[in-house]
């Protein structure tokens, strides 16, 4: 049986937009597993994902404060459809982070982190995966916002998209 997975980060709400878009809750809604990479900002957006969440895997992210703090670990662990998952905010510099993060995560397949806004999708040499879904309110240098999508199924992540939401008019 597989599973479909959504992965945010950075959601900066209500700093950076109001709300998540419609198609960002569609697709939210329709996922097995949501996981949030911290900076959520307001405890608001983490009570609204719990309830339209099949499944919320969260961590805090340095701009969010006490309340979120005590709601959520700094580094959350999971295993799905056989796939060891850990989430953190922040992994530090891109130069080095590969080997940086197979130390500190070597029970891991799969990292996911935010704090960058920048999508990262790397398979470092000793086999951990890390994916940053960027940003899908704060876009900073790249193009678009965005966020990624995978299916997790019989201890393969597959099909992994960044999908990017259109610039608002």
């Amino acid at each position: 049986m597989s599973t479909r997975l959504l992965f945010l980060a950075d959601t900066h709400v209500p700093k950076r937009a109001r709300g998540l878009r419609p198609e960002l809750w569609d697709a939210i809604e329709a996922a097995d597993v949501v996981f949030h990479a911290g900076d959520w900002v307001d405890a608001a957006l983490l009570d609204e994902l719990e309830r339209r969440s099949a499944r919320l895997i969260g961590v805090y992210g340095n701009n969010d404060g006490p309340e979120l703090r005590a709601r959520l670990p700094e580094v959350a662990r999971t295993e799905i459809e056989g796939i060891r998952f850990a989430m953190i905010h922040e992994t530090g510099a891109a130069a080095g982070r590969g080997k940086r993060c197979q130390e500190d995560f070597p029970d891991a397949d799969v990292l996911v982190f935010g704090h960058s806004h920048i999508p990262w999708d790397t398979t470092g040499d000793a086999g951990l995966r890390l994916l940053n879904p960027g940003s899908p309110t704060d876009r900073r240098r790249q193009p678009v916002c965005t966020y990624l999508t995978a299916v997790a199924d019989a201890g393969r992540l597959r099909d992994v998209e960044l999908v990017p939401l259109p610039t608002r008019a």
